[in-house]
């Protein structure tokens, strides 16, 4: 028998509505953005980095497009700009991905009947246009407001008063959801309770005004706001759709694996950073399979490593299993097919080496379930290399 999820959640207060914004909160804007901009940005001999990306993330269209021209000295007037990027981004918009929990969470509240509203600073036809790559998301939605439809956009608390007003739920019944600090300052403006899922990594430090900092979607926990709990765990982890990784090992029986008794190994992040830029940081179960060795019970990371300072994730996957002889240099193959918990932060060794162990012993369990158990035999492990 499956086991569910059954933790005590404590209450922080009794929620009616949620208001969410777009743009890194449910889509995952930021790599069209980047590419668009890279592609202007040339054409003035400039080069985007993503340095101002905390400057434009949540910002209405035209104060983005500022925020660029003069960061970058670009000889041209604003809407001059905005009217070279918008085509770009009109012809992108259809690539933009859904960010990870987003369509459990929009399907999760609309099939509990939770009001929600959409309130983005972008224009309402842009929204719309968005949107409608993504089936079920227009009809999940009982009020939509684009920046272009209030007289003053985030940080200005107004789209989220019209918000609670058009669903004619109190404001201070209302949850609101958002990724940039201008969304999370409007939400607290408005008198509403606000959960912030920072876009730009390693940023939470500055969502202080926020009630709730979350890592990702996937880790919401809705019975926290008095509304209807998922009920999607299983055996202390999260069913996602499977995806894969490949690469050399480059650290086999790495840092740290004589101290933890668990063989490691760190994967080249080469040809890897558009899967990486599409799951948040955390701990995530699989299935790996060493060239020469067979397919193994897995727990990954996917992060920062606070150890080296890294400035890019990093992934490195511990095998649940006793090897005698080291494996650098082999070729190795993930299947990821469940989430357990978000990157933390832990006071000493001791207390990281206890929480690794943990997840092994989760992961050992939930792997054994028929969903998950069935990839063990991924084809994608019976590859001409393998």
């Amino acid at each position: 028998m499956i086991s569910k999820m059954s933790i005590s959640i404590p209450l922080k207060k009794l929620m009616s509505g949620v208001i969410l914004d777009l743009d890194g909160t449910l889509l995952n804007t930021d790599g069209v953005v980047s590419e668009v901009l890279k592609v202007c940005l040339v054409k003035y001999g400039k080069q985007w980095d993503g340095r101002e990306s905390n400057k434009i993330a949540g910002k209405t269209p035209i104060e983005a497009a500022t925020a660029v021209v003069e960061e970058y000295g670009l000889p041209c007037a604003i809407d001059e700009f905005v009217a070279q990027i918008n085509p770009l981004f009109y012809e992108q918009m259809s690539k933009i991905k859904a960010l990870p929990g987003a369509n459990r969470l929009l399907k999760h509240l609309s099939g509990h009947n939770v009001p929600m509203a959409l309130a983005s600073n972008s224009p309402r036809a842009n929204i719309e246009s968005k949107i409608s790559y993504h089936g079920g998301w227009k009809e999940s939605f009982s009020v939509i407001i684009g920046g272009d439809e209030v007289t003053s956009g985030k940080p200005s608390p107004e789209i989220f008063l019209e918000a609670a007003r058009s669903l004619n739920i109190e404001p201070s019944n209302c949850l609101v959801i958002e990724d940039s600090l201008p969304g999370v300052t409007g939400g607290k403006a408005a008198g509403m309770e606000v959960v912030a899922v920072p876009s730009i990594p390693k940023q939470s430090n500055l969502y202080t005004a926020a009630d709730e900092v979350i890592n990702s979607l996937l880790d919401l926990r809705p019975e926290k706001w008095g509304l209807p709990a998922f009920q999607d765990w299983i055996e202390g982890t999260l069913p996602l759709d499977p995806w894969h990784i490949s690469g050399p090992v480059i650290k086999g029986y790495g840092r740290g694996s004589k101290v933890l008794g668990i063989p490691t190994a760190n994967l080249s992040t080469e040809g890897h950073s558009t899967v990486l830029s599409q799951h948040p940081s955390g701990v995530y179960v699989g299935w790996a399979a060493l060239s020469t060795r067979g397919v193994y019970k897995m727990v990954m990371s996917i992060g920062w490593n606070p150890v080296f300072n890294n400035t890019e994730k990093t992934i490195e996957p511990w095998l649940l299993h006793e090897f005698n002889e080291d494996f650098y240099g082999e070729e190795l193959r993930l299947v990821i097919v469940g989430y357990i918990r978000p990157e933390a932060n832990f006071p000493s060794l001791d207390s990281l080496i206890e929480k690794i162990h943990e997840d092994g012993r989760i992961a050992e369990r939930a792997l054994d379930l028929p969903c998950y158990s069935n990839y063990r035999d991924d084809s994608y492990f019976t590859g001409s290399s393998l």
